[in-house]
């Protein structure tokens, strides 16, 4: 799951989960460096780990996009 923004006429990567290693994995991304190294984030299984990534997203997706500003 990926949460992107539209910034002027861009859309940028906000957050990232994912589960490419075999766990719940979340990647935040800033706007000077990027996507940086995934944590995880969940110790349930994959199906898990992306509900509880969707529930995070709607309802911290004003925070995550701050935090991608600074």
């Amino acid at each position: 799951m990926v949460l992107i923004a539209e910034v002027g006429d861009e859309v940028q990567t906000i957050r990232v989960f994912d589960s490419a290693h075999g766990f719940n994995e979340m990647h935040r991304c800033t706007r000077s460096d990027g996507k940086q190294t995934g944590k995880p984030f969940h110790s349930g299984s994959l199906g898990e780990g992306m509900r509880a990534a969707i529930d995070d997203v709607k309802i911290g997706y004003g925070q995550m996009i701050e935090g991608w500003e600074r």
